[in-house]
């Protein structure tokens, strides 16, 4: 019992000054403008319209209240593609660590793929990546697309993607 308390504060104290100093990078802007380019795995969760999935998307290097504008966009190997615009909040640990949380509205077309049921389609998304030096970022992400029951049916799908982000800077 004593063990689970001493871990249990040692892991409140990382914790905490972890998010002090996450806070600090977050008010400094260390995350630059990306283009962003992603290959994963949709429906990876069910299996039953699996397919290939790549992205293209562009986050902005300006916050606004810590969150920053993205916009982007996802085509599927079965000829589905989702488009959207939304927010994004770049979090960092250990200097190179960021952790990302982002949602946007888009719009979207079935092709031969997975019926979502619904046109306007949402997507949440989680990922965790390492920055290195010249600020580029390798991560992985987990993300849930669905309607938010827009239309009766609304099965949603899960895509597990590797993000490459370039730095516009380096473009340039």
């Amino acid at each position: 019992m004593k063990r689970l308390a001493l871990l249990s504060a040692l892991l409140c104290a990382v914790l905490l000054t972890t998010s002090e100093r996450a806070a600090a990078q977050i008010a400094l802007n260390e995350t630059p403008a990306v283009i962003s380019g992603g290959v994963g795995w949709y429906d990876f969760n069910l299996s039953d319209d699996e397919a290939v999935d790549f992205r293209l998307e562009y986050r902005h290097g300006e916050d606004f209240l810590w969150l920053k504008p993205w916009g982007g966009v996802e085509v599927t190997t079965d000829g589905s593609v989702w488009g959207g615009i939304g927010v994004l909040m770049d979090i960092t640990f250990f200097d190179s660590v960021v952790l990302t949380g982002s949602f946007a509205p888009g719009l979207w077309a079935e092709g031969g793929g997975k019926d979502l049921g619904h046109v306007v389609e949402f997507r949440s998304q989680v990922e965790l990546g390492y920055q290195f030096e010249n600020q580029s970022r390798l991560s992985l992400a987990f993300s849930h697309i669905s309607n938010a029951n827009l239309d009766d049916d609304n099965p949603g799908t899960e895509v597990l993607n590797l993000y490459y982000h370039l730095p516009l800077d380096v473009l340039f």
